[in-house]
């Protein structure tokens, strides 16, 4: 199978790289810069590589830079923002400080006929970020693409196979973008389309058939869809070695903990152990305020609850959660700045009382899940649902977690979401907020000083970015005038506009 390497220097779309490498059918591994080294990327037969983008700047003596003999072993190589400086800081180029004149968002790039650019117009948008910029290309280099402010938006050393661009094609505001990648993955490096989502499904299987059988095996269960795909998975593998602990934190959404058992009692035949443990979490919750404490001691409790769980049912060497890509960059790899952490991944304890910890869908994307989830035989209402965080409502909170919040909560995104699916909102995903702000309003001639919700809804393909869903005003009009009507204290309702960047989906 052939295999496009990933190196990674921190950026926080790296993971996005490989995702759209991957949808074209060749599969895309992602290693650390300094855990892979240039005789490795020989010896495991990688067809070409990515260097990726980054938030550091490369003339910095602390930023992270690679062996340059890795220009000169004839594997062809695609710099990406940071990447693309670091070739040419490499091979002898310049690379300086744009100062005023860096690009952010959309911006117009022009390009000159090339491989890399097959059918890309002449002039298309790009997504630029960055702060530095190519002055002087290397010896042996020329320029293939530019912008009004930035000179070399895209070099190559056609010889050597050698291509970098400053702008971020793996993003959808990258017109172009899945073009450029096409173009370097097959016009470049030849690659064949020989990976498969019924591939991964089927070597999982096999793999942790012979890794845990015979062992008993606690499995994480939220119900979502990544806890859900990895039982199946995890099911087909081992059987009823395998037990699935469904804690109910009380952090649920409306009804959705007697959803939860009902499925996977009713529709699999699957070892399940629910455990209601809203007040012990409601408990460690009690005047906490900051999101990121929130998230560690909700990921701590899950892990003792789990603990204990193993304790009753008998000696349990592995715990498997539902781990995936979008989970691991948000929580901080490598030089990656953290944004938030997961409760199974930056909010686990230091010490957990397990053999080891599975996470057999940590290197798929959200896409991937529900791919691996159908072809497991899911049912298509639970391999489609909604992402849910780990910490349930309780980042969408703002301030401490009370029970009273959640039972407003929980009947205002109630609403939101039965009116959103009546009126078919094309949207990945939505809900309301608690934003624990007061303000003064008016009910039956009566002076009120209620809450205040707020409604998010995003539309996004991949969740490392996502644009805020353009609802109808009829719909939220009808939503918000429920919620006033129907929720007992709420006498407001707004609506956040905010894409990510520079918002996350999560209010927490």
């Amino acid at each position: 199978m052939d295999k496009i390497l990933v190196i990674d220097f921190g950026g926080q779309y790296n993971q996005l790289i490989a995702r759209r490498i991957r949808e074209l059918g060749v599969y895309a591994e992602i290693k650390p810069y300094d855990k892979i080294t240039v005789a490795q990327i020989k010896s495991e037969g990688y067809i070409g590589v990515v260097f990726t983008g980054g938030p550091n700047s490369v003339y910095d003596e602390k930023s992270p830079h690679y062996d340059p003999e890795i220009l000169s072993q004839g594997v062809p190589i695609l710099g990406i923002c940071y990447g693309h400086q670091l070739i040419t800081f490499m091979a002898g180029g310049k690379v300086v400080s744009a100062g005023a004149s860096g690009e952010y968002g959309k911006i117009p790039v022009y390009v000159e006929k090339d491989i890399l650019f097959d059918g890309v117009p002449e002039k298309s948008v790009c997504w630029m970020s960055h702060n530095d910029y190519v002055g002087e290309v290397p010896s042996g280099f020329t320029v293939t693409a530019r912008t009004d402010k930035c000179p070399v938006a895209a070099f190559k050393d056609e010889k050597r196979k050698i291509y970098g661009v400053q702008f971020h094609p793996e993003v959808t505001h990258t017109e172009y973008g899945k073009t450029v990648l096409k173009n370097f993955v097959f016009g470049v490096c030849g690659a064949k389309a020989d990976w498969k989502i019924g591939n991964f499904v089927e070597e999982s299987i096999e793999k942790y058939r012979a890794k845990l059988s015979g062992k008993k095996v606690l499995l994480a269960l939220s119900g979502g869809v990544d806890s859900s795909v990895a039982a199946a998975l995890l099911s087909r593998a081992i059987g009823k070695d395998l037990v699935c602990v469904f804690v109910d934190h009380g952090l649920l959404r409306k009804n959705e903990g007697d959803f939860v058992e009902e499925t996977f009692r009713g529709k699999f035949d699957m070892n399940l152990i629910r455990v209601n443990a809203e007040d012990r979490f409601l408990s460690k919750l009690k005047g906490v305020t900051e999101p990121e404490k929130k998230r560690k001691i909700i990921g701590e409790e899950f892990i003792r609850v789990f603990e204990e769980e193993a304790k009753k049912i008998g000696k349990v060497d592995y715990l498997v959660q539902g781990t995936i890509y979008p989970d691991i960059v948000e929580s901080g790899r490598g030089d990656a700045s953290t944004i938030k952490s997961h409760h199974n991944v930056g909010g686990l304890p230091d010490v957990i009382d397990f053999r080891e910890i599975i996470e057999p869908l940590r290197y798929l994307f959200k896409d991937e899940v529900r791919a691996a989830g159908e072809k497991l035989g899911l049912p298509r209402e639970l391999v489609w649902r909604q992402p849910f965080p780990g910490p349930g409502l309780a980042v969408r909170i703002i301030g401490e977690v009370t029970k009273e919040k959640l039972d407003t909560l929980r009947d205002a995104d109630a609403i939101f979401r039965e009116e959103l699916e009546k009126a078919k909102v094309n949207s990945n995903q939505y809900f309301a907020v608690f934003t624990d702000t007061k303000s003064v309003g008016v009910m039956g001639d009566a002076r009120t000083y209620g809450v205040t919700i707020a409604l998010r809804a995003v539309t996004t393909d991949d969740f490392m970015t996502a644009d805020w869903t353009r609802i109808p005003f009829d719909v939220l009009e009808k939503a918000s005038g429920r919620i006033t009507g129907e929720v007992k204290g709420v006498n407001r309702v707004v609506y956040d506009i905010t894409s990510k960047p520079p918002a996350t989906v999560e209010w927490e």
